[in-house]
């Protein structure tokens, strides 16, 4: 979707070059690349084929920096395409997100066949960079210290016909030991909601039914507008959306979810009974050394009022193993707060210095295999309560909205799969109707797995939406586009989808 209020000049490419983006970190990175994907293809760039694997005239890198070997990998993956763009003159290579945004000039200077570095501040400036760079045959490097314009300005290219990213914020508050997000994105700016609105509203519009609002802290929204209860607002005006069949948002702080989200999400029907709430930690101890502003006591709090306001609510969580400092009590405290909370599911993390944040020279570093030891106890057990809670969903009748790409043994098994209303993931057996990705079935569930369900009867029943329409439009008008003019050698196959990033991949929530 391009927005009417999109500035970003154009850049005219005269022939259709390719153009290859390489995605790492949380779901901020992956609608980043929507947006960059957005702005190139505006400037008259075409997606590279799957399987390019850097044969494409420009590729970038949105990167993300808090994992420690987060350089060692970028620079990895840059030394690898530098024989290739010797064999390939004219080809491009930039480098945008929070490790450019962290390390500015350091990577032109271990990569000096790097076009373009761009922060997290200025992606809409990528197409003139890169043209820029080419004209003047040096490279560029530009970093803003403040927002520019608010990505969602920016033309996308969304990759769901029927489901949307939608950015209600940028930036973090919070100031957590582990964290180096808040430096590198900066203080939290909130979007107007008229506009949030109006996007949603175009989203729906073009055949969108399902859209999650986006931010660092998503629930904090509503601070830079001096307004407490500017988020459950905004989720009970997303109830009055005609069309708007599901509303979700990640990811929110524990600080900020006050009892007013709660209701607003028990009593706003198209808001999806799931919750993703990072705890980091159950003990208290490192939850203050994490500068957590938060206790056990009061996340195991929260728990609860969710689940007596929406009791088929599914929960899941982040969770980081081996912080500095952390002993065998508190990673205990750790454990025993995911046996109360009895997570669907939990997204673990072995702790890794992030380069500038506190936490990353604080005394009491935990060995390697120490961490590796309560990482193994942790996964073994919440395993076993995912399990648990899965197998509590058999014999029940559920609807799922159909989903592109995420059953990886659909084909082998003559299955589909879909998301449930909390976000399970349930494959089903294909039915002999034509069933496309966001359309609506009906399934009684059958099976249960740790990390997914299995629905083996036959269909229930097939609700064919505007959502499952779109799917249908896009993919006609995939197929009538001209493949352009490339500069390498063309290869076959559909465009390739980001990466799928982990819930909270940057830990900062």
């Amino acid at each position: 979707m391009t927005s009417s209020s999109d500035r970003s000049p154009a850049v005219d490419v005269r022939s259709s070059k390719t153009y290859e983006i390489r995605t790492y970190g949380c779901q901020m990175n992956v609608h980043d690349s929507e947006r960059l994907s957005g702005l190139l293809e505006h400037a008259g760039y075409v997606r590279a084929p799957q399987g390019s694997d850097g044969d494409a005239d420009v590729v970038v890198f949105n990167t993300c920096a808090v994992r420690e070997n987060a350089d060692n990998r970028l620079y990895g993956n840059l030394g690898r395409l530098a024989p290739m763009k010797t064999k390939r003159p004219g080809m491009q290579i930039a480098v945008g997100g929070c490790l450019a945004q962290k390390d500015r000039d350091t990577i032109v200077k271990k990569a000096p066949w790097v076009d373009v570095v761009f922060g997290t501040h200025n992606i809409g400036k990528l197409p003139v960079l890169l043209e820029r760079a080419r004209v003047q045959e040096e490279a560029q490097v530009e970093i803003a210290e403040s927002l520019e314009a608010f990505p969602s300005t920016l033309p996308t290219r969304r990759e769901s016909a029927y489901a949307a990213w939608v950015s209600i914020s940028v930036g973090c508050n919070n100031t957590c030991t582990f964290c180096i997000v808040p430096a590198l994105r900066g203080k939290e700016k909130d979007r107007r909601t008229g506009d949030i609105l109006a996007e949603i509203e175009a989203l729906v519009g073009e055949g969108v039914s399902e859209i999650t609002l986006l931010g660092q802290n998503v629930n904090a929204y509503g601070s830079d507008i001096g307004d407490r209860e500017a988020f459950s607002k905004l989720l009970r005006a997303c109830g009055k959306i005609e069309g708007l069949e599901r509303v979700r948002f990640t990811s929110p702080h524990p600080r900020d979810f006050t009892d007013d989200v709660i209701a607003a999400m028990a009593e706003t029907p198209n808001v999806m009974p799931q919750l993703h709430m990072p705890m980091q930690s159950g003990s208290d101890t490192v939850l203050k050394a994490m500068r957590r502003s938060y206790r056990q006591e009061r996340y195991l709090g929260i728990i609860d009022n969710v689940r007596a306001a929406i009791p088929h609510a599914a929960i899941t969580t982040d969770i980081i193993v081996g912080f500095p400092g952390e002993t065998e009590e508190d990673f205990e405290q750790t454990l025993h707060a995911v046996r109360e909370a009895r997570f669907a599911q939990a997204f673990t993390f072995q702790y890794s210095k992030r380069p500038g944040t506190p936490a990353a020279t604080m005394e009491g570093q935990i060995p390697k295999a120490v961490v590796q030891a309560r990482y193994e106890r942790l996964v073994a057990l919440q395993e076993e309560i995912s399990w648990d809670e899965n197998r509590k969903q058999v014999g029940r009748t559920l609807e799922l909205m159909v989903a592109e790409g995420e059953g990886r043994k659909d084909g082998a098994t003559h299955r589909l799969s879909g998301r449930a209303a909390d976000n399970r993931l349930v494959h089903f057996t294909k039915p002999d109707t034509e069933v496309r990705p966001g359309d609506v079935v009906t399934v009684e569930i059958t099976y249960a797995a740790p990390h997914h369900l299995l629905a083996e009867g036959a269909v229930l029943d097939v609700r064919r939406t505007r959502a499952g329409d779109a799917w249908d439009k896009r993919n006609a008008t995939e197929a009538a586009k001209p493949a352009g003019v490339m500069l390498g050698l063309p290869k076959i196959g559909a465009p390739a989808p980001l990466p799928v990033a982990t819930a909270s991949g940057c830990g900062c929530d």
